[in-house]
């Protein structure tokens, strides 16, 4: 799937509750991404965000996913198939450091900032 094939209206990226707190796990839908390579940016600085809301001083690998998984938000774009990003695919390498301030500012991307 390429960006000449975007759905009408943009890309949209799923965001879901992992502590299961709501019945389906979505907690919002963040529609009009012109490209997919934007809505894979989002996404995946919208996850480093989670992780890092979720890292205490001191904690290790395992007890940050541990805590990613039971209180963080997940992220994925809906009908990119193998070209979305995915979280699994950097979740270890990004326990394992904190992320910088610009990879988890996924404020900077979300296409329903005001721009004006």
């Amino acid at each position: 799937m390429s960006d000449l094939f975007a759905p009408e209206g943009g890309w949209k990226v799923r965001i879901l509750d992992l502590s299961g707190a709501s019945q389906d796990n979505v907690v919002e839908v963040v529609a009009g991404f012109a490209t997919l390579m934007q809505a894979n940016a989002f996404a995946r600085a919208y996850v480093f965000d989670s992780i890092e809301r979720c890292r205490v001083p001191g904690m290790d690998g395992a007890e940050l996913l541990a805590a990613w998984f039971a209180f963080g938000e997940d992220a994925e774009v809906i009908d990119a198939g193998e070209q979305g990003w995915r979280s699994a695919a950097e979740l270890h390498d990004v326990v394992a450091r904190s992320v910088t301030e610009a990879e988890r500012d996924w404020r900077a991307l979300d296409p329903r900032a005001d721009l004006s």
